[in-house]
């Protein structure tokens, strides 16, 4: 704490009365959400440990990916031949997050 009883995070004062906007605007996590992710439709091609699948995209190329923390909290159950909406981040095309079960 610094003087005055004003809690220090990572260098920096934080000011209470400015908000939780002026916090915010400087931290990480909202540097990387405003890299689009891109959106995109695939069958599930084969079930592997660790909630992990092997999914088709339209383009005929698997990709790895993993089920998302929403459908985990809400045991989506996922089989082989399902559509699912992914998620890619533009830096990896290899890996996925699996957001939405489609059928």
């Amino acid at each position: 704490m610094a003087t005055g009883g004003t809690p220090i995070f990572a260098g920096k004062e934080i000011d209470h009365a400015a908000g939780p906007e002026s916090f915010e605007a400087g931290c990480a996590s909202n540097i990387m959400s405003l890299e689009k992710a891109i959106e995109i439709e695939g069958t599930i091609m084969s079930v592997l440990p660790g909630t992990m699948f092997r999914v088709a995209l339209a383009n005929e190329r698997l990709v790895l990916a993993h089920i998302s923390g929403k459908m985990r909290k809400r045991f989506i159950r996922l089989t082989i031949g399902d559509r699912v909406k992914l998620e890619m981040s533009p830096y990896d095309i290899d890996k996925a997050r699996i957001v939405y079960r489609l059928a």
